[in-house]
């Protein structure tokens, strides 16, 4: 087992530009001999001008437009761009929305100019698992902060018909630049805000709630953060308070909660991530809506094997000191829970009118995906993840 901070390569190319205004930016980091085309999704922003906006800081180029990029964005759709990309040549692609919008837009990206059937950029038994070696240049303007896709390589991609949830990763696959506006989040109603926040918190954990390796500062970036969405979040999700500085900072803690920071030289967990997208995959409830349901249980039942960062997140994060180490942890637990249902998510199955009988359907799903043997150490079985979703019912 890992015992100290292993050696690591770090990389970012994306260029973040941040702030009020910064949309008329685009004339300068769009190349203006390029076909462009804006891909988005359900129409918000075209509703709310934000679309408008982008095309009025591209004068003087070719501009197409392709929309309805689903919220879980699905092969199928994505697929229906990709060729478009090819029929009409185009040779920049522009992400305006989310993180599911770039993720399909990073999957279009690649897959236009991929060698061979694009399904293939994909492994789990759906497709071979072949490298992404080259890729569409592309940019974003982030409408909704959760993901961390805007500066990041990887990607999640839904499939109706195989009823799956897949991600893929290539050094190829990063954004050119991402805009990052905090007043564009001012249209967002409270469930996504939620979910944005959520979605950033559990980002977090997957790369911190492992075990120590003397990663101080990637222990203490995390923990900062963790504290941030604690403080901010409540504020956040009232979609009526316009407290700029709150909301640029919700987008930039985000942002920094999955461009990769966190991660060099420590051990990561995402299990929580690969037992939630099964949840989406067949029941369709929110993705952060089921990291609310996943995660605490599989703290609880996974406690003995995380006990001493279990204990340093509770002392450090929550501020629980004067209780022995188990009550530290059972408490770190239930603030984290409720934390989540403070912010309306609830983290029981049976709240979302789903009892027993989702259990065994969601631990086929992991078999079919090879998701055997997860977690920072391998060791996540089938069957402890069959009692983590039982224990969340």
């Amino acid at each position: 087992m890992q015992t100290e901070i292993s050696n690591f390569n770090f990389y970012n190319p994306t260029e973040i530009v941040f702030g009020k205004n910064r949309i008329p930016e685009l004339d300068r980091l769009v190349p203006k001999n390029k076909k462009v085309l804006i891909l988005y999704g359900g129409g918000s922003v075209v509703r709310f001008g934000t679309l408008d906006k982008v095309k009025e800081a591209l004068p003087n180029r070719t501009i197409g437009e392709f929309g309805g990029i689903e919220a879980n964005p699905t092969y199928e759709t994505l697929m229906k761009a990709v060729e478009l990309v090819k029929a009409e040549n185009y040779e920049f692609l522009l992400a305006v929305g989310g993180g599911s919008v770039i993720d399909g837009t990073k999957f279009i990206a690649a897959g236009a100019i991929f060698d061979g059937d694009p399904i293939d950029i994909f492994g789990a038994g759906i497709g071979k698992g072949l490298p992404v070696t080259k890729s569409l240049p592309f940019g974003t303007v982030l409408t909704l902060p959760a993901t961390g896709s805007e500066m990041n390589n990887g990607a999640v991609v839904t499939f109706v018909e195989k009823k799956a949830k897949l991600s893929f990763g290539s050094p190829f696959s990063f954004p050119k630049f991402s805009i990052l506006e905090p007043e564009l989040t001012y249209t967002l109603p409270t469930r996504q805000l939620a979910n944005g926040v959520i979605d950033s918190f559990v980002h977090i954990m997957e790369q911190y709630l492992t075990y120590p390796v003397g990663g101080m500062v990637q222990d203490r970036f995390s923990e900062g953060l963790l504290q941030t969405l604690i403080e901010i979040g409540p504020k956040v999700i009232d979609e009526k308070n316009h407290d700029y500085n709150l909301r640029a900072n919700f987008m930039w803690t985000a942002t920094n909660a999955l461009n990769r920071i966190l991660a060099p030289g420590v051990p990561q967990d995402w299990a929580s991530h690969s037992l939630g997208h099964e949840i989406t995959a067949l029941y369709h409830i929110d993705h952060a809506r089921t990291l609310a349901i996943v995660l605490p249980s599989l703290m609880e039942i996974r406690q003995h094997e995380k006990r001493e960062k279990l204990i340093q997140y509770a002392e450090r994060v929550w501020h629980i000191t004067d209780a022995t180490e188990d009550e530290k942890i059972q408490l770190a637990i239930s603030k984290t829970r409720a934390f989540f249902e403070q912010l309306g998510a609830p983290t029981h199955f049976k709240e979302y009118d789903l009892g027993e009988e989702v259990v065994e359907p969601l631990v086929a799903q992991l078999e079919k995906h090879q998701l055997t043997a997860i977690s920072e150490r391998r060791d996540q079985t089938l069957e402890i993840s069959r009692r983590i979703y039982l224990n969340a019912l």
